[in-house]
């Protein structure tokens, strides 16, 4: 029986998930529905089986360092991080997928899953996985549809077919069907026929390209041509970002799917959901018993039908129903259960406006560690700093800011010196501190085995991130 590769794939923004959710750490990143991340949960369905290689991840370069630590947090070792340099849908990303397998196992099988959705099941869909197989052995596209058990107007429909020969459990594709009206979804759920696009898929690597270069013969060409001029540092792989970005952004579904004659669908149930809206993480959430799910410092008197989520301080609600409310140290959320698809029109709004709530948190991570705002003016930033054992920030300079450090837990290595020629490093412990003057070169290490936290004072007339000139960085970074 041929293996199976899984693939993730982790290049989604989660902006219907704003303000819990956003670019730099979008859902799949997040512990939304479990003490796991998203990520850690899909990871940890393909695991410790047999037929299963370690997965294969496809993601944004923003989000590379996080995705590599909580995979090691759970002791799954990628087979590869492909970095995406740009998104371009999934059609590209799984055919930087089959190119990999199909250039290391010519026989391999590419099982391609979405890092952000929810699977109760986990057991119930690796079953359904080895019921595809041997559909996917003789040639077909297999897919996953999900048995509906409502009337859904929010995911796309596949038509079942007829069973396909040698192949129990598989049924050919009859049609894919755009998202229907609520009265079409009803007789959709009523007829037996049609099954929920959960956009999850099994075939063999070679014949996802030969189906590439028939249909969407531009997409075979640019990625092809992204991993032959690849790179690789610090263990990620990088393809070419000018072949990758002549490739089309498209959905597997649209460039593939709906357009071959191998299309294959396994029925399935196993407790799935795409958590594509906060209507749709309540409905999945723990639930009181007046429908409320209630998550972090949370306080309620007469709420019903309500998901609030408090993250950073004590949030109290009274005397509401049907009502979503998301806390964030730096954003509120508050929409109405029958407008939760909306929020994607208010992160569009503050992305025009420039500002940074849609882009990241207050909370920013770094593969150092992370750093938060805790007080800022026109002229003036505060900022608290921690960086875990063994981590460094970069040999850096500032032109326009000088800094003042002040050490509250752990030990600090520093460095500093007005020019390269001139640099000195000192050890600091809790409660001592130190200057950094303006254009001065200086580093920051953790000394010790503990977690280094520092309060950081920044003065100048620019606070922008994108004042920094590095010299040197462990992590890679430009």
């Amino acid at each position: 029986m041929a293996t199976i590769h899984p693939v993730i794939l982790s290049g989604g923004s989660g902006t219907r998930l704003w303000p819990v959710s956003r670019a730099l750490f979008p859902k799949q990143l997040l512990a939304l529905t479990s003490s796991r991340t998203m990520l850690q949960e899909t990871a940890s369905r393909v695991r410790d089986h047999d037929q299963f290689t370690d997965p294969m991840v496809i993601c944004n370069a923003e989000h590379r360092f996080i995705v590599a630590e909580q995979l090691r947090q759970i002791d799954v070792t990628p087979s590869v991080i492909i970095l995406e340099p740009e998104g371009r849908n999934t059609a590209p990303a799984a055919a930087l997928a089959a190119l990999r397998v199909a250039r290391d196992d010519p026989n391999g099988l590419v099982l391609l899953l979405a890092s952000d959705h929810v699977v109760s099941k986990p057991d119930v869909l690796r079953e359904a996985i080895l019921t595809g197989v041997a559909a996917a052995e003789q040639g077909e596209l297999v897919t996953f549809g999900i048995r509906p058990h409502r009337p859904e107007t929010g995911y796309g429909h596949i038509k079942v077919g007829a069973v396909i020969d040698g192949a129990a459990g598989c049924h050919a594709v009859d049609s894919f069907v755009e998202k229907p009206d609520f009265e079409t979804a009803k007789a959709y759920v009523a007829s037996g026929d049609y099954l929920w696009n959960a956009s999850l898929f099994l075939f063999r690597a070679s014949t996802y390209l030969d189906e590439l270069k028939r249909l969407a013969p531009e997409i075979e060409t640019a990625c092809r041509a992204a991993l032959e001029a690849a790179t690789s540092d610090l263990g990620f792989l990088r393809p070419d970002p000018v072949a990758f970005s002549s490739a089309p952004s498209i959905s597997i579904d649209y460039a593939v799917m709906e357009k071959t004659d191998k299309a294959a669908v396994v029925p399935v149930d196993p407790g799935w959901s795409d958590v594509g809206s906060w209507t749709a993480l309540w409905e999945i959430s723990e639930q009181d018993e007046h429908a409320n799910a209630l998550i972090g410092d949370v306080f309620t008197h007469d709420v019903r039908n309500a998901l609030i989520r408090a993250e950073s301080r004590q949030v109290t609600a009274i005397g509401v129903e049907n009502v979503i409310v998301a806390e964030t140290s730096d954003a509120v959320l508050v929409v109405g259960m029958s407008h939760a698809q909306d929020v994607k029109l208010a992160v569009d709004a503050l992305k025009a406006a420039g500002r940074p709530e849609p882009t990241a948190h207050a909370l920013v991570h770094r593969p150092w560690g992370t750093f938060e705002g805790i007080d800022s003016g026109p002229t003036y930033q505060v900022k608290r700093i921690t960086v875990k054992p063994g981590g460094a920030l970069s040999l850096q300079s500032h032109q326009r800011r000088s800094e003042h450090w002040v050490v509250i837990g752990g030990a600090a290595r520093v460095t500093r010196g007005a020019n390269l020629q001139t640099l000195e490093t000192t050890t600091l412990q809790r409660n001592q501190s130190i200057d950094i003057p303006l254009g001065w070169v200086h580093r920051l290490e953790n000394a010790c085995s503990d977690t280094l936290v520092i309060i950081e004072v920044q003065s100048g007339d620019y606070l922008g991130e994108d004042d920094i000139e590095r010299y040197d960085d462990v992590y890679g970074r430009g």
